[in-house]
């Protein structure tokens, strides 16, 4: 146990949910308990705190609820929080209700917000990763993102199913406005022909409908196509429409949609999210002032919180390579 420099903590999520969180709460509070403190939930994340909606919680509040996708807190986007003014009120709230330091479990606009109250106020926060893109700088993976790939593949796995007995080409869309994350490692996993990515200024349909057209004339009679779905809606459609009518290829699409943001979260998420409560709380009792809990290189680190308020857009080539290599 350590030896503790504030009473109290209080943990909320932010944004959208994340198979995990509920480890990540249950491993906050039994940890803050463990180590002495009042500990408190905040239902529905920032708007929740502007509303007062704070409440005690125990050991027993966090009981059987680690398998269990979602988050038993509810979340919810505040982009009043950008307002200086608001943050100043969500600062006065933590003062009058005692609660000496915040941990907010959530992406990257979440951790923007826990970085202004810290600034502008003076208040403790740690940050827990938590978003299904997998986009947050300074950590190499975020609590979901393995669930969400799981939910993803398995779906891919049946759509190939079909795919093969109708001889027929799938465009599937997964999650990912700006992130590559989740196509890249989908499209890998479940050997998909091509992987369409919203970093990416231009799409190639010669090349994908070269390379589908190469399969066929191996006698390969179906394919799959991963798309990231990118931040203008329909991008599926249109890749469906621009291989029928340049190309003549028909096609099939399937969009997952938010079941890859539900659903229980793998051992791996589990593992990941009750390591990084534990580190979130023992570093605030240890006087830590402002950080979020990382893994890099296979440990968890509580590092400096200003080195993940980026996000990270970059696509590792080599991926692309070896799906190039592979579904040839």
């Amino acid at each position: 146990m350590s030896e503790s420099k504030i009473k109290s903590v209080a943990v909320l999520c932010s944004g959208g949910d994340s198979p995990g969180m509920n480890c990540a709460i249950r491993s906050v509070v039994r940890t803050a308990i463990g180590n002495g403190l009042d500990v408190y939930g905040i239902q529905r994340g920032y708007a929740g705190l502007l509303e007062g909606n704070v409440k005690k919680m125990d050991a027993s509040s966090v009981g059987n609820i680690l398998q269990h996708g979602g988050t038993i807190l509810q979340t919810s986007r505040c982009p009043e929080f950008h307002q200086p003014e608001i943050r100043t009120e969500a600062a006065h709230i933590l003062k009058r209700k005692g609660i000496d330091a915040l941990i907010v479990i959530g992406g990257n606009g979440s951790f923007n917000g826990a970085w202004e109250l810290h600034k502008e106020h003076g208040v403790l926060v740690a940050g827990i990763p938590g978003t299904i893109d997998n986009d947050i700088e300074g950590t190499d993976y975020s609590i979901g993102f393995n669930t969400a790939v799981q939910t993803a593949v398995e779906a891919v796995d049946k759509i190939r199913d079909t795919a093969h007995s109708h001889d027929r080409t799938f465009v599937v869309e997964v999650m990912g406005r700006k992130s590559p994350e989740i196509a890249l490692h989908v499209g890998l996993c479940t050997g998909a022909e091509n992987i369409i990515l919203p970093t990416k200024d231009e799409i190639n349909y010669d090349q994908i409908a070269a390379d589908i057209k190469r399969g066929i004339k191996r006698g390969k009679g179906s394919s799959i196509i991963i798309a990231a779905e990118g931040e203008k809606e329909g991008l599926s459609h249109r890749v469906k429409d621009e291989l029928l009518n340049k190309h003549g290829i028909d096609s099939r699409v399937c969009i997952l949609g938010h079941i890859q943001r539900g659903g229980n979260p793998t051992a791996h998420d589990r593992f990941l999210a009750s390591q990084m409560g534990y580190i979130a709380v023992e570093s605030l009792c240890r006087g830590e002032k402002a950080i979020v809990t990382a893994q890099r290189k296979g440990k968890i680190l509580a590092v400096p919180f200003e080195e993940c308020l980026g996000k990270k857009f970059n696509t590792d080539p080599e991926f692309l390579d070896i799906v190039k290599t592979l579904s040839i």
